[in-house]
């Protein structure tokens, strides 16, 4: 009960602070513009992380379900000249929905190095389709996205640069973060976690564990969509770099490196990647020989993330504070 009123407080705390943290850094256009990627690549990432880190898969085509938020948003915007986000955004949805299903119904039998290899060819199909398909722009992208306008009756909601896209890109990551604290709370989340953990219990308490993984696929896919809509917005143009194993690497980073089924585990280590990159950056090669390093080392030498190496300190301090007991001798015992 102590642990769960702390958290009632911490929080809100700490999203009040990650909200006015650009104002807090100096306000510049460079820290926003930071923000508001680590929000976008924070919620990219949440998708993943529920199909990672609670249904025990490891997916390599999440990549295509950031693109089709991206694709789905320039194609409405730029080809059929839709105006509002709002419709850009539940085009974005329902293409993630119809990838998802299409992948899942392939896939979603098959289990680990055989579900990776098979959804990381899905990847690759993609990647080839976004590069060569006129309709899709071609190596060329499709450019020429107008600014993000979310207004409502009565409401002027736009966003012209990153200063004004903050506010909406932390409102989804707000979003995404209670979005999974619920799924893990959920009927769906505890029959993943069995599928994951005890396949053979779950089909007999009555789960069927194909229909589990779908479920579970179909919840995280417009996750990384919605964030790959934003992401439109932010760059007024999309092309077929969205697919490429930069965004792959980055999602499977921040879903291990601070530790599986940690809540904001995903934003920390966004945030830790971006970070260096942006303002301690050896250059655009080297960066992503930085991360790629960073997530073998993870998973190396580190299985459990940043927070498995919590857990020894903490246990040193608690003994450390807890009186020894005294030794049992012969003396004692008469």
């Amino acid at each position: 009960m102590k642990s769960k009123s702390l958290q009632m407080w911490v929080l809100p705390v700490l999203a009040v602070l990650a909200f006015f943290a650009p104002q807090l850094l100096g306000g510049g256009g460079v820290v926003y513009s930071a923000c508001v990627l680590i929000a976008i690549f924070a919620v990219m990432s949440y998708g993943l992380d529920i199909v990672v880190s609670d249904l025990g898969e490891v997916s390599l085509a999440h990549t295509v379900f950031f693109a089709a938020g991206s694709y789905a948003t320039a194609l409405l915007s730029t080809r059929a000249g839709v105006g509002s986000a709002w419709v850009t955004l539940a085009g974005s949805i329902l293409v993630a929905l119809a990838c998802a299903g299409l992948i899942g119904f392939v896939t979603l039998r098959l289990r680990e190095f055989v579900f990776s290899l098979v959804t990381y060819a899905v990847a690759v199909v993609a990647m080839a389709l976004a590069a060569n398909w006129a309709f899709l722009g071609g190596s060329d992208g499709l450019r020429g996205i107008p600014m993000m306008d979310l207004s409502l009756p009565g409401i002027s909601l736009t966003a012209r640069d990153d200063r004004e896209l903050w506010p909406f890109a932390f409102a989804m990551l707000v979003i995404a973060v209670y979005l999974v604290a619920r799924f893990r709370r959920s009927a769906l989340g505890a029959a993943a976690i069995m599928t994951h953990l005890n396949p053979r219990l779950a089909v007999m308490s009555g789960i069927d564990p194909a229909r589990v993984r779908l479920q579970v696929f179909l919840f995280s896919a417009p996750i990384s969509a919605v964030a790959g809509w934003l992401y439109a917005y932010q760059r007024a143009y999309v092309s077929a770099d969205v697919l490429e194993n930069y965004f792959l690497i980055l999602m499977l980073t921040a879903v291990v490196l601070v530790g599986r089924r940690q809540l904001l585990g995903p934003v920390v280590a966004t945030a830790l990647v971006l970070v260096q990159e942006k303002f301690f950056s050896f250059g655009g090669y080297v960066d992503k020989i930085v991360l790629g390093s960073v997530l073998i080392v993870i998973l190396g030498f580190f299985p459990e993330g940043l927070a498995g190496l919590v857990k020894p300190l903490a246990r040193l301090r608690k003994s450390r504070r807890d009186p020894i007991p005294p030794l049992t001798t012969l003396e004692n015992l008469k």
